[in-house]
């Protein structure tokens, strides 16, 4: 009996499922770390493009309802958030791609690794609709790598945020195929579409993602079943001791 019992929370334990929250992340190293704040409430809105095109800034306004305070932390000092879907978000406010800043709220994001891969699309470029000039200098100066150079600079295309050294970085052809590389069907598939917008690469980034949700869930599955069969073995093992104590001892 005692046996039976001590099995069946075993399994309870093992196959409890994680309970969803929003989390809030202050910088980067606390994104990568997965040790944020948790929130009761959080509101992502995605914005018009009305609102980008009149005031700049990036995709989501994200918000806490009615918590002021909340929402002040949301929109200047924290650095990405995580909502109960499990969807990740950028808050571009302080970050830069040479000299170009993204502008305030949201972007959407996926974590590969240690990395951060967000879609975006530089100040200016939505209200001027001019940086694609090859002479033009509003750049912030020397750009002159991939991202200039196909004139990409005025589209919403996706970056790399290096989680070693918080640099970004555009998030090119070759670098996606880098990404792809150990999945040729996608691989085939990113080749066919022959474009760097973020409406074409960041599906593709989330299918990365998806596959490597379902990598550290395969482990941790093992894990779990290794640790089952060694609890399960520990309580046979404590058992027949138990059992032949009883016996000796009458």
């Amino acid at each position: 009996m005692k046996k039976g019992c001590i099995l069946c929370l075993l399994i309870s334990v093992i196959s409890l499922p994680l309970i969803a929250q929003n989390i809030i992340y202050s910088n980067l190293k606390e994104l990568l770390a997965q040790h944020g704040d948790t929130t009761a409430v959080l509101r992502v809105e995605k914005r018009s493009r009305n609102q980008i095109v009149l005031t700049g800034g990036a995709d989501y306004r994200i918000t806490a309802g009615d918590d002021e305070s909340m929402c002040r932390r949301l929109k200047k000092r924290c650095f990405a958030v995580r909502d109960e879907k499990g969807d990740l978000y950028l808050n571009c406010r302080k970050l830069r791609y040479k000299k170009l800043r993204f502008g305030a709220w949201y972007a959407p994001a996926v974590q590969l690794g240690k990395n951060i891969y967000f879609c975006a699309m530089p100040l200016g470029s939505v209200i001027g609709g001019n940086f694609v000039e090859e002479d033009d200098v509003k750049l912030g100066g020397n750009i002159g790598d991939a991202l200039a150079a196909s004139s990409l600079v005025t589209k919403r295309v996706c970056y790399e945020l290096n989680g070693e050294t918080g640099k970004v970085d555009f998030l090119g052809k070759d670098k996606m195929l880098q990404l792809l590389k150990n999945y040729p069907e996608l691989k085939q598939a990113y080749l066919k579409d022959d474009s760097q917008e973020a409406k074409h690469t960041f599906k593709y980034l989330l299918e990365l993602r998806n596959k490597q949700k379902k990598v550290i869930l395969s482990i941790s599955v093992g894990i779990a079943e290794k640790e089952y069969v060694h609890n399960t073995i520990m309580v046979i093992v404590i058992c027949r001791v138990r059992i032949m104590q009883i016996t000796q001892n009458s």
